[in-house]
């Protein structure tokens, strides 16, 4: 018999479309909090001038690490940018380890994350995020007092002073940040504050949108495509002790394989978890951002290949330390959730709260747009993926 191939093509469109349908479904539940989370963004970085960034990471004591957290959660959340940022505090004389550790909480404890988080997985693993985050950073540090010497230190610096580009250069170098006097309330209500909050805002979007889009569109595809008895088994669902242990190790390859960094990485981890995944494998699997392939070439380029392989191997094993930590922690407390429901997909669009939140911080978002392309946000926008010393 002859196949039909009539009926193949529409089996094929049927499976394409209710995979955008998907995606599409997840990007409206979350439009909202990411315009909010990058509002807050914005406000944050619009206060904090890099100086004071660079000047608070000198070394690799218990404080520079405690301010590199800190400041790096309130940094941005796009990853490339974040990299790229942190080779620039590193030429300038912070520490590598600090450096490092910003480069973790401007990442993966950034508010906008664990907004998306709650959106589609719970409070518990915006929870998790925020206890997680913390010890990755705590073991990484004491991955690199017992493996990083001073010798590659002096290499990896060596390297990064020659400058080689790798993704997100101009964003990372602008700094857009609210230098007058007076009070925080004043300079975010100011003219000045508001075109800093709308320029950073728009390149904040600019800078991460490639992986929210691609994000969505790989969750779409995997929630509509992959049944969950696949998920189940390979992630051992049916051993629960053995998911357990399986689960934070396998979770960060998982998100190598991706290709999708920062948030854009949260819709495939509610699909995930909903297909099996340990509640420590989700949070391994979110920690691992910093590992996709197109981030570890650009670790060669930045500090080469001795430290990049270092970086690697040390970001994978404190991710991997996080999912058991938390595991461990919410299941002694009773705080792991009792049912896999994450928010995957809405069967349509209705009048509700998510309705309501989209159309009033739409109009913030479009206000934000508006100031940002009268105060000559397109030529800042053209630069952001250039490299400024070149």
């Amino acid at each position: 018999m002859r196949p039909d191939n009539g009926g193949m093509i529409v089996t094929a469109v049927q499976a394409v479309l209710k995979a955008l349908e998907m995606a599409g479904s997840m990007a409206w539940e979350i439009a909202w909090a990411l315009i909010l989370g990058f509002i807050l963004s914005a406000a944050v970085q619009a206060v904090v001038r890099r100086e004071t960034i660079t000047g608070a990471l000198g070394d690799t004591g218990p404080r520079s690490l405690a301010m590199a957290s800190g400041l790096g959660a309130a940094s941005s959340s796009c990853s490339y940018a974040a990299v790229a940022l942190t080779r620039s505090l590193f030429r300038k004389g912070a520490s590598f380890v600090a450096a490092i550790a910003f480069q973790i909480a401007s990442t993966n404890l950034v508010i906008e994350l664990g907004i998306i988080l709650a959106l589609f997985l719970g409070w518990q693993f915006t929870a998790a995020e925020f206890i997680g985050g913390p010890v990755m950073i705590i073991v990484l540090a004491l991955l690199f007092r017992w493996l990083l010497k001073p010798q590659l230190v002096d290499t990896a610096r060596r390297q990064a002073d020659r400058g080689v580009a790798g993704s997100m250069e101009g964003h990372a170098a602008m700094d857009m940040s609210v230098s007058d006097d007076g009070s925080l309330w004043r300079r975010l209500t100011s003219s000045t504050g508001f075109t800093a909050i709308s320029h950073i805002f728009v390149m904040e979007w600019a800078a991460i949108l490639r992986d929210i889009v691609i994000g969505l569109l790989i969750a779409g595809a995997v929630a509509a495509w992959v049944p969950d008895r696949f998920w189940q088994g390979f992630f051992l669902a049916g051993h629960p002790l053995l998911a357990k242990l399986w689960g934070p190790v396998i979770g960060p390859v998982v998100a190598v394989l991706s290709f999708v960094c920062s948030v854009g990485n949260v819709p495939l981890a509610a699909v995930l978890w909903n297909g099996g995944i340990s509640f420590g494998g989700v949070v391994s699997f979110i920690f691992a951002d910093l590992l996709i392939v197109p981030i570890l070439l650009i670790y060669r380029k930045y500090y080469g290949p001795r430290m990049a392989a270092l970086l690697a191997g040390t970001l994978y094993l404190s991710s991997v330390a996080a999912g058991y930590v938390v595991e461990i922690v919410f299941g002694l407390t009773g705080l792991l959730p009792e049912r896999r429901a994450a928010q995957v997909a809405t069967a349509h669009i209705s009048w509700n709260y998510t309705t309501v939140l989209n159309i009033v911080f739409g109009i913030v978002g479009i206000v934000l747009m508006a100031r940002f392309l009268r105060t000559g946000g397109p030529a800042m926008l053209k630069m952001m993926g250039t490299d400024p010393e070149r």
